[in-house]
């Protein structure tokens, strides 16, 4: 019982972590399963969600006991001056998830640009099935995973390498929470961005600078090299002070917009 302080601690920490860093993901979920069909959209987003904190624990326990093999290079390209690296299956896996969810945000907003009629489009565009969005979402859910498992690893962890007592279970119990809170919130999200459809934009920005943040995070993991510059991976700092911006960016223009709209309206009176 006398480390049951460090324990809720720990535990608090952990929960804390699994929220800020499921942001992100929360966004992609909400966004990708709009893509499914409109009358189960609120099941696929709480049955992906549900999956997928199921297939987390697994990856929990895999990263727990084997942790040197994803640290293992698989191949290390050494072509001087042109590409040089070391990648192991936690790089690829990053640098993949990252690079789709560029070509996702990339796809989208072209096809924002290129829509006339957004309440036409919604009625033309082919809905994907359900299956497919569930896939998308619990493989995309295992991608954020690493980083925040082997963040709960590091923070579990004690001077000498080794666990805090129960420390499986205490990561299995964060995970389990974070799950139950985007399931809660994953339709309110979706509710307000179909609500407001200028953030629709703003979340695929978002989701495209999350993109760039597990790309250059992947190419750091493999220590890759391109025509001899090394790739470094964004800090945190830097994302989110990216992320406020472009919030900010968005409040402003979305209030300036209003104001000079209430202008145009109240008739000039001489």
């Amino acid at each position: 019982m006398e480390n049951l302080p460090a324990i809720i601690g720990t535990l608090f920490m952990l929960i804390l972590l699994q929220a800020v860093l499921g942001f992100d993901n929360l966004l992609y979920i909400s966004l990708e399963s709009k893509r499914a069909p409109e009358k189960d959209q609120s099941r696929v987003r709480k049955l992906g969600i549900g999956i997928a904190m199921g297939l987390r624990i697994v990856l929990l326990f895999l990263l727990i006991s084997m942790i040197d093999r994803f640290k293992d290079v698989w191949f290390a390209p050494s072509w001087t001056g042109v590409i040089e690296g070391e990648f192991n299956l936690h790089a690829i896996i990053v640098l993949l998830g990252g690079g789709f969810i560029i070509y996702t945000a990339t796809k989208e907003i072209f096809h924002m640009i290129a829509v006339n009629d957004f309440e036409k489009d919604g009625e033309k565009r082919e809905p994907a099935s359900s299956k497919t969005v569930i896939t998308k979402i619990v493989v995309m859910n295992l991608v954020f995973s690493f980083d925040s498992i082997l963040s709960a690893i590091a923070l579990t962890s004690t001077q000498d390498g080794g666990q805090i007592p129960g420390a499986f279970w205490i990561m299995m119990v964060a995970i389990l929470t974070g799950g139950l809170l985007m399931i809660l919130l994953a339709d309110r999200v979706t509710e307000f961005l179909t609500r407001n459809r200028m953030y629709e934009v703003l979340g695929l920005f978002i989701l495209f600078v999350v993109g760039i943040l597990l790309v250059s995070e992947g190419g750091h993991l493999a220590k890759l090299k391109l025509a001899g510059h090394e790739i470094h991976a964004m800090s945190k700092a830097t994302f989110y002070f990216v992320i406020s911006v472009l919030v900010l960016t968005e409040v402003v223009q979305s209030r300036y917009k209003k104001k000079l709209l209430q202008q145009k309206q109240t008739p000039v009176t001489s």
